[in-house]
């Protein structure tokens, strides 16, 4: 397998990360990765976007062979490793731990506003 198909298959396996960690959509890399880009840490998002930059170029017969392959497979190599590292089952515990701990915030707020007026009116 060449080097160019190497890194068409690179990216199509980058976007199927994508879509699978993130739940992000897009029917090309720069779509998914415009769709996830707050997301990820800034220096994954630069070799990402190295690899979206050249996506159309990796058709091109011409324009293929003005590709830097061995810095772009690592590229993607980077970024897959990453994206395969994103615990999915941590990250929803980690939604729902912050969306308790705002609400108990909230509660203690509620409460404490509450104690706060009844002493100013000194029903307590």
């Amino acid at each position: 397998m060449t080097e160019q198909n190497q890194i068409q298959d690179q990216i199509a396996v980058t976007v199927a990360l994508l879509r699978e960690r993130l739940g992000v959509r897009g029917k090309s890399l720069r779509q998914a990765l415009r769709r996830a880009k707050h997301r990820l840490p800034r220096r994954i998002y630069r070799r990402a976007m190295d690899l979206a930059r050249i996506e159309a170029m990796v058709d091109h017969p011409k324009l293929r062979l003005t590709l830097d392959s061995p810095h772009l497979l690592s590229a993607a190599g980077e970024v897959q490793t990453h994206l395969r590292s994103i615990d999915l089952a941590d990250r929803r515990k980690g939604w729902w731990l912050g969306m308790l701990g705002g609400l108990a915030f909230n509660l203690l707020a509620f409460a404490a506003l509450l104690l706060a007026f009844l002493a100013w009116r000194k029903i307590i």
